[in-house]
Protein backbone atom coordinates (compact mmCIF):
# COMPACT_ATOMS: atom_id res chain seq x y z
CA UNK A 1 0.00 0.00 0.00
CA UNK A 2 1.35 3.42 -0.99
CA UNK A 3 2.23 5.68 1.91
CA UNK A 4 0.52 9.10 1.88
CA UNK A 5 2.67 12.04 0.76
CA UNK A 6 2.30 15.29 2.70
CA UNK A 7 3.82 18.74 2.69
CA UNK A 8 2.82 22.11 4.17
CA UNK A 9 3.29 25.68 3.08
CA UNK A 10 2.28 29.21 4.00
CA UNK A 11 -0.01 31.18 1.70
CA UNK A 12 0.37 34.88 2.44
CA UNK A 13 -2.57 36.08 0.37
CA UNK A 14 -5.18 35.05 -2.18
CA UNK A 15 -2.68 35.36 -5.04
CA UNK A 16 -0.49 32.75 -3.35
CA UNK A 17 -3.51 30.48 -2.94
CA UNK A 18 -4.42 30.94 -6.60
CA UNK A 19 -0.85 30.09 -7.66
CA UNK A 20 -0.88 26.89 -5.58
CA UNK A 21 -4.19 25.76 -7.09
CA UNK A 22 -2.94 26.57 -10.60
CA UNK A 23 0.20 24.51 -9.99
CA UNK A 24 -1.93 21.59 -8.80
CA UNK A 25 -4.23 22.01 -11.81
CA UNK A 26 -1.20 21.58 -14.08
CA UNK A 27 -0.67 18.07 -12.67
CA UNK A 28 -4.13 16.57 -12.25
CA UNK A 29 -6.19 14.65 -14.79
CA UNK A 30 -9.76 13.52 -15.39
CA UNK A 31 -11.05 11.33 -12.54
CA UNK A 32 -9.02 12.95 -9.77
CA UNK A 33 -10.57 14.06 -6.48
CA UNK A 34 -9.42 17.03 -4.41
CA UNK A 35 -10.95 17.71 -1.00
CA UNK A 36 -10.84 21.08 0.76
CA UNK A 37 -11.13 21.15 4.55
CA UNK A 38 -11.02 23.94 7.12
CA UNK A 39 -13.15 26.07 9.36
CA UNK A 40 -15.72 28.53 8.03
CA UNK A 41 -13.88 31.35 6.28
CA UNK A 42 -10.66 29.36 5.91
CA UNK A 43 -10.66 29.94 2.14
CA UNK A 44 -11.96 26.64 0.76
CA UNK A 45 -14.30 28.22 -1.77
CA UNK A 46 -11.67 30.79 -2.76
CA UNK A 47 -9.21 27.96 -3.46
CA UNK A 48 -11.80 26.05 -5.50
CA UNK A 49 -12.76 29.19 -7.41
CA UNK A 50 -9.10 29.87 -8.25
CA UNK A 51 -8.61 26.37 -9.68
CA UNK A 52 -11.84 26.48 -11.72
CA UNK A 53 -11.02 29.89 -13.18
CA UNK A 54 -7.50 28.77 -14.05
CA UNK A 55 -8.73 25.61 -15.77
CA UNK A 56 -11.37 27.62 -17.62
CA UNK A 57 -8.78 30.20 -18.71
CA UNK A 58 -11.16 32.92 -17.50
CA UNK A 59 -10.28 35.07 -14.48
CA UNK A 60 -13.78 36.58 -14.52
CA UNK A 61 -15.75 33.32 -14.63
CA UNK A 62 -18.61 33.37 -12.15
CA UNK A 63 -17.95 30.59 -9.63
CA UNK A 64 -20.57 30.63 -6.90
CA UNK A 65 -20.33 28.65 -3.70
CA UNK A 66 -22.37 25.44 -4.05
CA UNK A 67 -23.48 25.61 -0.40
CA UNK A 68 -27.17 25.60 -1.39
CA UNK A 69 -27.03 23.73 -4.71
CA UNK A 70 -24.61 21.16 -3.12
CA UNK A 71 -22.91 20.50 -6.45
CA UNK A 72 -22.11 22.69 -9.46
CA UNK A 73 -20.81 21.26 -12.76
CA UNK A 74 -18.40 22.94 -15.18
CA UNK A 75 -17.46 21.82 -18.68
CA UNK A 76 -13.83 22.89 -18.83
CA UNK A 77 -11.43 22.61 -21.81
CA UNK A 78 -9.44 19.71 -20.32
CA UNK A 79 -12.19 17.77 -18.55
CA UNK A 80 -15.53 18.22 -16.76
CA UNK A 81 -15.35 19.29 -13.12
CA UNK A 82 -17.83 19.13 -10.24
CA UNK A 83 -17.50 21.57 -7.36
CA UNK A 84 -19.35 20.12 -4.34
CA UNK A 85 -20.06 21.48 -0.86
CA UNK A 86 -21.27 18.90 1.66
CA UNK A 87 -21.83 21.34 4.54
CA UNK A 88 -25.61 20.92 4.42
CA UNK A 89 -25.82 17.14 4.10
CA UNK A 90 -26.64 15.24 7.29
CA UNK A 91 -25.90 11.69 6.18
CA UNK A 92 -23.35 10.22 3.77
CA UNK A 93 -26.19 8.43 1.95
CA UNK A 94 -27.20 11.82 0.54
CA UNK A 95 -24.07 11.68 -1.65
CA UNK A 96 -26.00 9.48 -4.08
CA UNK A 97 -28.79 12.04 -4.38
CA UNK A 98 -26.39 14.74 -5.59
CA UNK A 99 -24.61 12.45 -8.04
CA UNK A 100 -21.43 11.88 -6.04
CA UNK A 101 -21.89 8.22 -5.13
CA UNK A 102 -20.50 6.68 -7.15
CA UNK A 103 -18.25 9.50 -8.31
CA UNK A 104 -18.78 10.50 -11.98
CA UNK A 105 -16.31 8.92 -14.40
CA UNK A 106 -13.78 11.11 -16.16
CA UNK A 107 -14.59 14.10 -13.97
CA UNK A 108 -12.46 16.06 -11.53
CA UNK A 109 -14.22 16.54 -8.20
CA UNK A 110 -13.47 19.48 -5.91
CA UNK A 111 -15.20 18.75 -2.59
CA UNK A 112 -15.60 21.08 0.37
CA UNK A 113 -16.43 19.67 3.82
CA UNK A 114 -15.37 16.13 2.86
CA UNK A 115 -15.71 14.92 6.46
CA UNK A 116 -19.48 14.83 5.87
CA UNK A 117 -18.96 12.07 3.29
CA UNK A 118 -18.17 9.49 5.94
CA UNK A 119 -16.37 6.50 4.47
CA UNK A 120 -17.39 7.22 0.87
CA UNK A 121 -14.26 9.06 -0.19
CA UNK A 122 -12.06 7.22 -2.69
CA UNK A 123 -8.72 5.81 -1.58
CA UNK A 124 -6.94 7.79 -4.30
CA UNK A 125 -7.40 11.48 -3.55
CA UNK A 126 -5.70 14.75 -2.61
CA UNK A 127 -6.69 16.38 0.69
CA UNK A 128 -6.01 20.09 1.26
CA UNK A 129 -6.53 21.47 4.75
CA UNK A 130 -6.56 25.27 5.10
CA UNK A 131 -6.12 27.11 8.42
CA UNK A 132 -5.91 30.78 9.38
CA UNK A 133 -2.46 32.23 10.08
CA UNK A 134 -3.21 35.72 11.49
CA UNK A 135 0.42 36.18 12.56
CA UNK A 136 1.32 36.33 8.83
CA UNK A 137 -1.50 38.70 7.86
CA UNK A 138 -5.27 38.88 7.83
CA UNK A 139 -5.50 36.97 4.53
CA UNK A 140 -2.74 34.47 5.29
CA UNK A 141 -3.44 30.75 5.38
CA UNK A 142 -1.47 27.59 5.97
CA UNK A 143 -2.11 24.68 3.64
CA UNK A 144 -1.39 21.03 4.37
CA UNK A 145 -1.57 18.92 1.22
CA UNK A 146 -1.77 15.13 1.41
CA UNK A 147 -1.91 12.64 -1.42
CA UNK A 148 -3.44 9.24 -0.72
CA UNK A 149 -2.99 6.10 -2.81
CA UNK A 150 -2.08 6.85 -6.42
CA UNK A 151 -2.46 10.58 -5.74
CA UNK A 152 0.60 10.49 -3.47
CA UNK A 153 2.76 10.73 -6.61
CA UNK A 154 0.87 13.86 -7.71
CA UNK A 155 1.49 15.55 -4.36
CA UNK A 156 5.17 14.62 -4.46
CA UNK A 157 5.39 16.11 -7.95
CA UNK A 158 3.56 19.24 -6.77
CA UNK A 159 6.15 19.72 -4.03
CA UNK A 160 8.98 19.22 -6.55
CA UNK A 161 7.36 21.76 -8.89
CA UNK A 162 7.01 24.31 -6.09
CA UNK A 163 10.66 23.82 -5.12
CA UNK A 164 11.69 24.24 -8.77
CA UNK A 165 9.72 27.49 -9.09
CA UNK A 166 11.14 28.74 -5.80
CA UNK A 167 14.72 28.01 -6.84
CA UNK A 168 14.14 29.69 -10.23
CA UNK A 169 12.46 32.68 -8.51
CA UNK A 170 9.16 32.26 -10.31
CA UNK A 171 7.04 31.16 -7.34
CA UNK A 172 5.34 34.57 -7.09
CA UNK A 173 4.63 34.81 -10.84
CA UNK A 174 1.08 34.90 -12.07
CA UNK A 175 -0.23 31.75 -13.72
CA UNK A 176 -2.20 31.46 -16.97
CA UNK A 177 -3.44 28.19 -18.42
CA UNK A 178 -2.28 27.11 -21.85
CA UNK A 179 -3.94 24.55 -24.09
CA UNK A 180 -2.30 21.14 -24.12
CA UNK A 181 -1.51 18.88 -27.05
CA UNK A 182 -1.82 15.19 -27.88
CA UNK A 183 1.00 14.32 -25.48
CA UNK A 184 1.08 13.96 -21.70
CA UNK A 185 2.80 17.34 -21.35
CA UNK A 186 1.05 20.37 -19.87
CA UNK A 187 1.93 24.05 -19.99
CA UNK A 188 1.31 27.33 -18.18
CA UNK A 189 2.36 30.91 -18.72
CA UNK A 190 4.32 32.51 -15.89
CA UNK A 191 3.74 36.26 -15.76
CA UNK A 192 6.21 38.59 -14.04
CA UNK A 193 7.12 42.27 -14.27
CA UNK A 194 10.09 41.36 -16.50
CA UNK A 195 8.05 39.39 -19.02
CA UNK A 196 6.06 36.25 -19.75
CA UNK A 197 7.60 32.78 -19.76
CA UNK A 198 6.46 29.20 -20.42
CA UNK A 199 6.40 26.50 -17.75
CA UNK A 200 6.50 23.00 -19.25
CA UNK A 201 5.47 19.98 -17.18
CA UNK A 202 6.80 16.88 -18.94
CA UNK A 203 6.94 13.88 -16.60
CA UNK A 204 9.02 10.90 -17.71
CA UNK A 205 6.78 8.23 -19.15
CA UNK A 206 6.62 5.86 -22.11
CA UNK A 207 3.78 5.97 -24.63
CA UNK A 208 2.23 2.52 -24.50
CA UNK A 209 3.18 -0.87 -23.16
CA UNK A 210 6.41 -2.69 -24.03
CA UNK A 211 4.99 -4.66 -26.97
CA UNK A 212 7.42 -3.74 -29.75
CA UNK A 213 10.30 -6.11 -29.15
CA UNK A 214 10.31 -5.23 -25.45
CA UNK A 215 9.99 -1.49 -26.15
CA UNK A 216 7.13 0.93 -25.73
CA UNK A 217 5.76 2.61 -28.85
CA UNK A 218 7.61 5.82 -27.97
CA UNK A 219 10.91 3.98 -27.54
CA UNK A 220 10.46 2.00 -30.74
CA UNK A 221 9.77 5.05 -32.92
CA UNK A 222 12.07 7.43 -31.04
CA UNK A 223 9.54 9.75 -29.42
CA UNK A 224 10.87 11.74 -26.48
CA UNK A 225 10.04 10.24 -23.09
CA UNK A 226 11.55 13.10 -21.07
CA UNK A 227 12.67 16.72 -21.56
CA UNK A 228 16.29 15.92 -22.42
CA UNK A 229 15.78 15.94 -26.23
CA UNK A 230 13.81 19.20 -26.06
CA UNK A 231 16.67 20.99 -24.31
CA UNK A 232 19.36 19.55 -26.59
CA UNK A 233 17.47 20.23 -29.84
CA UNK A 234 16.41 23.73 -28.74
CA UNK A 235 20.03 24.63 -28.13
CA UNK A 236 21.06 22.92 -31.38
CA UNK A 237 18.50 24.79 -33.46
CA UNK A 238 19.52 28.17 -32.05
CA UNK A 239 23.16 27.30 -32.79
CA UNK A 240 22.09 26.83 -36.45
CA UNK A 241 20.39 30.23 -36.55
CA UNK A 242 16.83 28.89 -36.17
CA UNK A 243 14.36 30.59 -33.79
CA UNK A 244 13.76 28.10 -30.98
CA UNK A 245 12.90 29.22 -27.44
CA UNK A 246 15.74 29.78 -24.99
CA UNK A 247 15.78 27.46 -21.97
CA UNK A 248 16.00 29.63 -18.83
CA UNK A 249 15.71 26.94 -16.14
CA UNK A 250 15.55 23.15 -16.29
CA UNK A 251 15.10 20.18 -13.99
CA UNK A 252 15.88 17.35 -16.38
CA UNK A 253 15.21 14.61 -13.83
CA UNK A 254 11.79 15.89 -12.79
CA UNK A 255 10.81 17.13 -16.25
CA UNK A 256 10.19 20.82 -15.59
CA UNK A 257 11.37 23.62 -17.90
CA UNK A 258 10.99 27.40 -17.95
CA UNK A 259 11.48 28.74 -21.47
CA UNK A 260 11.07 31.91 -23.46
CA UNK A 261 7.53 32.65 -24.61
CA UNK A 262 7.17 33.36 -28.34
CA UNK A 263 3.59 34.58 -27.93
CA UNK A 264 0.54 33.44 -29.85
CA UNK A 265 0.78 34.90 -33.36
CA UNK A 266 0.44 32.01 -35.78
CA UNK A 267 0.91 31.33 -39.48
CA UNK A 268 -2.75 30.86 -40.43
CA UNK A 269 -5.77 33.14 -40.66
CA UNK A 270 -9.53 32.99 -41.08
CA UNK A 271 -12.19 30.51 -40.11
CA UNK A 272 -11.66 27.77 -40.98
CA UNK A 273 -7.94 28.58 -40.71
CA UNK A 274 -5.95 28.78 -43.95
CA UNK A 275 -2.23 29.26 -44.63
CA UNK A 276 -0.86 32.80 -44.71
CA UNK A 277 1.23 32.66 -47.87
CA UNK A 278 4.06 34.95 -46.76
CA UNK A 279 4.52 33.03 -43.54
CA UNK A 280 4.48 29.65 -45.26
CA UNK A 281 7.08 30.97 -47.70
CA UNK A 282 9.32 31.87 -44.74
CA UNK A 283 8.78 28.43 -43.23
CA UNK A 284 9.71 26.74 -46.53
CA UNK A 285 12.80 28.93 -46.77
CA UNK A 286 13.76 27.99 -43.22
CA UNK A 287 13.56 24.28 -44.02
CA UNK A 288 15.59 24.75 -47.20
CA UNK A 289 18.33 26.55 -45.26
CA UNK A 290 18.36 23.95 -42.47
CA UNK A 291 18.39 21.01 -44.90
CA UNK A 292 21.28 22.52 -46.82
CA UNK A 293 23.56 22.48 -43.77
CA UNK A 294 25.90 19.75 -42.54
CA UNK A 295 24.25 19.12 -39.20
CA UNK A 296 25.80 17.30 -36.24
CA UNK A 297 24.34 14.00 -35.06
CA UNK A 298 25.41 14.59 -31.46
CA UNK A 299 24.63 17.74 -29.47
CA UNK A 300 26.01 19.02 -26.17
CA UNK A 301 23.52 18.79 -23.32
CA UNK A 302 25.34 19.23 -20.03
CA UNK A 303 29.00 19.43 -19.09
CA UNK A 304 30.45 16.02 -19.94
CA UNK A 305 27.10 14.81 -21.34
CA UNK A 306 25.96 14.77 -24.97
CA UNK A 307 22.67 13.88 -26.67
CA UNK A 308 22.73 11.68 -29.78
CA UNK A 309 19.85 12.25 -32.20
CA UNK A 310 18.21 8.90 -33.02
CA UNK A 311 17.88 7.64 -36.60
CA UNK A 312 14.45 7.38 -38.22
CA UNK A 313 15.23 3.90 -39.47
CA UNK A 314 13.11 1.40 -41.39
CA UNK A 315 11.90 -0.39 -38.25
CA UNK A 316 10.65 2.84 -36.67
CA UNK A 317 8.86 3.89 -39.86
CA UNK A 318 7.27 0.43 -40.14
CA UNK A 319 6.00 0.51 -36.58
CA UNK A 320 4.44 3.90 -37.27
CA UNK A 321 2.49 2.70 -40.32
CA UNK A 322 1.36 -0.36 -38.32
CA UNK A 323 -0.98 1.94 -36.37
CA UNK A 324 -3.27 2.09 -39.39
CA UNK A 325 -4.12 -1.65 -39.55
CA UNK A 326 -4.02 -1.89 -35.75
CA UNK A 327 -6.36 1.00 -34.93
CA UNK A 328 -7.93 2.64 -37.98
CA UNK A 329 -9.06 -0.41 -39.97
CA UNK A 330 -10.83 -2.11 -37.02
CA UNK A 331 -12.64 1.18 -36.37
CA UNK A 332 -13.91 1.04 -39.95
CA UNK A 333 -14.95 -2.63 -39.62
CA UNK A 334 -12.22 -3.54 -42.09
CA UNK A 335 -9.68 -5.48 -40.02
CA UNK A 336 -7.30 -7.00 -42.62
CA UNK A 337 -6.76 -10.70 -43.11
CA UNK A 338 -3.40 -12.16 -42.18
CA UNK A 339 -2.46 -12.38 -45.84
CA UNK A 340 -3.38 -8.74 -46.42
CA UNK A 341 -1.35 -7.68 -43.36
CA UNK A 342 1.70 -9.59 -44.59
CA UNK A 343 1.40 -8.00 -48.01
CA UNK A 344 1.05 -4.53 -46.43
CA UNK A 345 4.20 -4.87 -44.34
CA UNK A 346 6.23 -6.53 -47.09
CA UNK A 347 5.44 -3.65 -49.47
CA UNK A 348 6.30 -1.02 -46.90
CA UNK A 349 9.51 -2.75 -45.81
CA UNK A 350 10.75 -2.98 -49.40
CA UNK A 351 9.96 0.68 -50.09
CA UNK A 352 11.41 2.05 -46.85
CA UNK A 353 14.56 -0.06 -47.11
CA UNK A 354 15.17 1.45 -50.56
CA UNK A 355 15.23 4.99 -49.16
CA UNK A 356 17.16 4.06 -46.02
CA UNK A 357 20.44 4.81 -47.80
CA UNK A 358 19.51 8.43 -48.64
CA UNK A 359 21.28 11.33 -46.92
CA UNK A 360 19.76 12.21 -43.55
CA UNK A 361 19.11 15.56 -41.91
CA UNK A 362 17.30 16.75 -38.79
CA UNK A 363 13.62 15.84 -39.04
CA UNK A 364 11.66 17.96 -36.55
CA UNK A 365 8.72 15.61 -37.16
CA UNK A 366 5.74 17.84 -36.35
CA UNK A 367 6.69 20.95 -38.27
CA UNK A 368 3.21 22.29 -39.02
CA UNK A 369 0.99 25.24 -38.19
CA UNK A 370 0.21 24.53 -34.47
CA UNK A 371 3.92 24.34 -33.75
CA UNK A 372 5.02 27.55 -35.47
CA UNK A 373 4.84 31.03 -33.95
CA UNK A 374 5.26 34.11 -36.12
CA UNK A 375 7.85 36.55 -34.74
CA UNK A 376 7.29 39.82 -36.67
CA UNK A 377 10.04 41.67 -34.79
CA UNK A 378 12.66 39.34 -36.33
CA UNK A 379 13.81 39.12 -39.94
CA UNK A 380 13.80 36.52 -42.70
CA UNK A 381 13.62 32.89 -41.67
CA UNK A 382 14.05 33.93 -38.03
CA UNK A 383 10.45 35.14 -38.11
CA UNK A 384 9.44 31.46 -37.91
CA UNK A 385 9.57 30.34 -34.28
CA UNK A 386 9.53 26.57 -33.77
CA UNK A 387 8.22 25.22 -30.46
CA UNK A 388 7.76 21.45 -30.87
CA UNK A 389 10.87 19.50 -31.79
CA UNK A 390 11.63 17.09 -28.95
CA UNK A 391 10.94 14.12 -31.25
CA UNK A 392 13.62 15.16 -33.75
CA UNK A 393 15.29 12.28 -35.61
CA UNK A 394 17.75 11.84 -38.46
CA UNK A 395 15.81 11.11 -41.63
CA UNK A 396 14.81 12.27 -45.13
CA UNK A 397 14.55 16.03 -45.64
CA UNK A 398 11.23 15.53 -47.42
CA UNK A 399 9.49 14.46 -44.19
CA UNK A 400 9.27 17.94 -42.65
CA UNK A 401 8.27 19.45 -45.98
CA UNK A 402 5.35 17.01 -45.96
CA UNK A 403 4.52 17.94 -42.35
CA UNK A 404 4.30 21.59 -43.33
CA UNK A 405 2.53 21.34 -46.68
CA UNK A 406 0.13 18.53 -45.74
CA UNK A 407 -0.81 20.00 -42.38
CA UNK A 408 -2.81 17.53 -40.31
CA UNK A 409 -4.74 20.33 -38.57
CA UNK A 410 -5.68 22.64 -41.45
CA UNK A 411 -6.50 22.32 -45.14
CA UNK A 412 -3.58 23.23 -47.38
CA UNK A 413 -4.96 23.65 -50.93
CA UNK A 414 -3.11 21.60 -53.52
CA UNK A 415 -2.10 24.69 -55.50
CA UNK A 416 -0.40 26.16 -52.40
CA UNK A 417 1.29 22.84 -51.69
CA UNK A 418 2.69 22.72 -55.23
CA UNK A 419 3.78 26.37 -55.17
CA UNK A 420 5.61 25.87 -51.86
CA UNK A 421 7.22 22.66 -53.13
CA UNK A 422 8.48 24.55 -56.18
CA UNK A 423 9.88 27.27 -53.91
CA UNK A 424 11.66 24.71 -51.71
CA UNK A 425 13.19 22.88 -54.68
CA UNK A 426 14.36 26.16 -56.25
CA UNK A 427 16.07 27.19 -52.99
CA UNK A 428 17.79 23.82 -52.61
CA UNK A 429 18.95 23.83 -56.27
CA UNK A 430 20.30 27.37 -55.97
CA UNK A 431 22.41 26.36 -52.98
CA UNK A 432 23.25 22.81 -54.12
CA UNK A 433 23.70 22.32 -57.89
CA UNK A 434 23.56 18.51 -57.52
CA UNK A 435 20.17 18.57 -55.76
CA UNK A 436 17.85 16.15 -57.65
CA UNK A 437 14.23 17.42 -57.86
CA UNK A 438 12.90 14.18 -59.37
CA UNK A 439 14.32 12.03 -56.58
CA UNK A 440 13.07 14.51 -53.99
CA UNK A 441 9.53 14.42 -55.45
CA UNK A 442 9.48 10.63 -55.15
CA UNK A 443 10.70 10.65 -51.55
CA UNK A 444 8.17 13.41 -50.79
CA UNK A 445 5.37 11.14 -52.03
CA UNK A 446 6.70 8.18 -50.02
CA UNK A 447 7.02 10.21 -46.81
CA UNK A 448 3.54 11.62 -47.38
CA UNK A 449 2.08 8.14 -47.72
CA UNK A 450 3.99 6.97 -44.63
CA UNK A 451 3.05 9.97 -42.47
CA UNK A 452 -0.62 10.05 -43.44
CA UNK A 453 -0.98 6.29 -43.04
CA UNK A 454 0.42 6.66 -39.54
CA UNK A 455 -1.86 9.61 -38.75
CA UNK A 456 -5.00 7.69 -39.66
CA UNK A 457 -3.99 5.16 -37.02
CA UNK A 458 -2.73 7.74 -34.52
CA UNK A 459 -5.98 9.68 -34.50
CA UNK A 460 -8.00 6.46 -34.16
CA UNK A 461 -5.81 5.48 -31.21
CA UNK A 462 -6.14 8.91 -29.57
CA UNK A 463 -9.89 8.44 -29.74
CA UNK A 464 -10.19 4.85 -28.58
CA UNK A 465 -7.27 4.50 -26.17
CA UNK A 466 -6.89 8.04 -24.83
CA UNK A 467 -10.48 9.32 -24.94
CA UNK A 468 -9.72 12.21 -27.34
CA UNK A 469 -12.42 11.96 -30.02
CA UNK A 470 -11.82 15.49 -31.38
CA UNK A 471 -8.85 14.17 -33.37
CA UNK A 472 -11.19 12.13 -35.57
CA UNK A 473 -12.32 15.32 -37.32
CA UNK A 474 -8.89 15.49 -38.98
CA UNK A 475 -9.12 12.05 -40.62
CA UNK A 476 -10.94 13.17 -43.80
CA UNK A 477 -8.18 15.74 -44.40
CA UNK A 478 -5.52 13.06 -43.85
CA UNK A 479 -7.35 10.86 -46.33
CA UNK A 480 -7.20 13.63 -48.96
CA UNK A 481 -3.46 14.07 -48.47
CA UNK A 482 -2.89 10.32 -48.57
CA UNK A 483 -4.63 10.00 -51.91
CA UNK A 484 -2.57 12.86 -53.34
CA UNK A 485 0.62 10.97 -52.54
CA UNK A 486 -0.67 7.59 -53.72
CA UNK A 487 -1.06 9.10 -57.20
CA UNK A 488 2.73 9.05 -57.61
CA UNK A 489 3.90 6.28 -60.00
CA UNK A 490 6.31 4.92 -57.37
CA UNK A 491 3.30 4.09 -55.18
CA UNK A 492 1.10 2.36 -57.76
CA UNK A 493 1.12 -0.97 -55.91
CA UNK A 494 0.22 0.80 -52.66
CA UNK A 495 -2.64 2.59 -54.38
CA UNK A 496 -4.09 -0.77 -55.42
CA UNK A 497 -3.71 -2.22 -51.90
CA UNK A 498 -5.31 0.80 -50.23
CA UNK A 499 -8.16 0.81 -52.77
CA UNK A 500 -8.87 -2.81 -51.89
CA UNK A 501 -8.44 -2.73 -48.10
CA UNK A 502 -8.76 0.80 -46.67
CA UNK A 503 -12.19 2.44 -46.55
CA UNK A 504 -12.38 6.23 -46.27
CA UNK A 505 -13.00 7.78 -42.84
CA UNK A 506 -16.45 8.77 -41.76
CA UNK A 507 -17.28 12.31 -42.79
Amino acid sequence: MTEPATFSLALHNEDATAALMADLALLISAGDMITLSGDLGAGKTSAARAMIRYLAGDDELKVSSPTFTLAQSYELPSFPLVHADLYRITDPSEMEEIGLSPLPDGTVVLMEWPERAGGQLPADRIDITLTHRPALGSLARAAEITGHGKAAAVVQRLQTLRDFLQDARYLDAGRQRMAGDASTRSYARLIRDDGVFILMNAPKRPDGAAIYGGKSYSQAVHLAEDVTPFVAIANGLRAQGISAPAIHHADLDAGFLITADFGTEGVTEGSPPAPMLERYQAAVDMLAVLHGKRLPQTLPLLPHQDYTIPTFDTEALLIEVSLMPEWYLPDRDAAPSEAAREEFFAMWRELLTAIDTLPRTWVLRDFHSPNMIWLPERAGINQVGVIDFQDTVLGPAAYDVVSLLQDARIDVPEQIELAMLTRYVAARRAAEPDFDPVSFAEVYAIMSAQRNTRLLGTFARLNRRDGKPHYLKHQPRIWTYLNRSLAHPALAAFRDWYDSHVPPPQA
